[in-house]
């Protein structure tokens, strides 16, 4: 069993990681042996805080042992992806891989022969919503009728989220201007739309200071993430691309005055530029469930591991 995205996980596989997730937190005496001293790797082509330190004082918390690969200093990008990852999965009982594209990460998990996390990759990004619900949960109680609007470019984040919801009854509106293009899954889309979890605002039709004062009014939760991907940020080559995105989206950016008198919560998977898709002082404001969130990333990283190893 892998976790390369969620839709293949039942509602059940779902239901019972945020439900392990929230025990782990608030009993994590009772897992310090849980994995019996089996062994991670993180295999990354990304930079990464949040996730790998998830990941390695994650399994290390539950009695395990983990071991980071940057891919720059081994012989995945030399060699072939399949042969590496069979000889990888004799060494290590389970992997973390975050990768830059999600077709190379569905080849390695086809050849690994242990299971296999996305830790994130340009379409994907499960673990952070299976934190993210367990955030949710933690903050109301319930899944079940939450409804969470995601603002800003619609990319791997916002992916997984209508996946999340879509298999616990969350709805999830998105109001992005733009689509990353390695985001584009219009069956994910269509089939969240038919269960009614999931719909879109058009942009173009509607002056934007209506349309986010509409949604975040109807929303228990709102949400945003970086404009431009982090490894494209500071990149000469994006300078252009990300300068356009930048202009563009400004009008979509989380603050202060956008959420004046409404009492929903406020969520960002972190890294957050400042200035830009939310404000500093929202960042710290009493509504938001940022740093909640992101502690939160440790615990369901635990959850995952669990339930994976347990189900080899």
């Amino acid at each position: 069993m892998h976790l390369i995205k969620l839709n293949p996980w039942s509602e059940t596989d779902i239901l019972e990681t945020v439900e392990n997730s929230l025990n782990i937190k608030n009993h994590p005496e009772k897992y310090r042996h849980a994995v019996g001293g089996k062994n991670l790797c993180l295999l990354f082509q990304k930079t990464s805080t949040r996730t790998r330190c998830a990941g390695e004082i994650g399994i290390t918390q539950l009695g395990g042992h983990a071991h980071y690969l940057d891919w720059r200093t081994t012989n995945f990008a030399l060699a072939d992806l399949s042969d590496e990852m069979r000889v990888l999965s004799a060494y290590v009982d389970i992997i973390l891989a975050r990768f830059l594209k999600h077709s190379e990460l569905v080849e390695a998990a086809a050849a690994a022969t242990v299971p296999v996390i996305n830790g994130c990759c340009d379409r994907y990004h499960p673990t952070q919503a299976l934190g993210d619900l367990m955030t949710i949960q933690e903050q109301f109680g319930r899944l079940q009728g939450v409804k969470l609007c995601f603002v800003g470019v619609h990319n791997n984040v916002c992916n997984s989220l209508i996946a999340a919801g879509m298999k616990v009854g969350m709805e999830v509106t998105v109001i992005a201007p733009e689509v990353n293009p390695a985001a584009v899954d219009k069956e994910l889309w269509e089939e969240a739309s038919r269960k009614g979890l999931y719909k879109t605002f058009d942009t173009s039709h509607e002056a934007v200071e209506n349309l986010l004062e509409k949604a975040v009014a109807e929303s228990d939760v709102v949400y945003t993430d970086t404009w431009v991907d982090m490894e494209f940020f500071t990149d000469p080559a994006f300078a252009k691309e990300r300068n356009r995105r930048l202009k563009k989206m400004m009008p979509y950016q989380l603050n202060a005055e956008l959420l004046k008198s409404h009492e929903c919560r406020v969520m960002h998977c972190l890294p957050a530029h400042h200035g830009y898709e939310i404000s500093g002082e929202l960042v710290n404001d009493e509504r938001s469930i940022i740093f909640d969130q992101s502690e939160n990333r440790l615990h369901s990283m635990k959850a995952i591991l669990l339930k994976l190893l347990t189900a080899m």
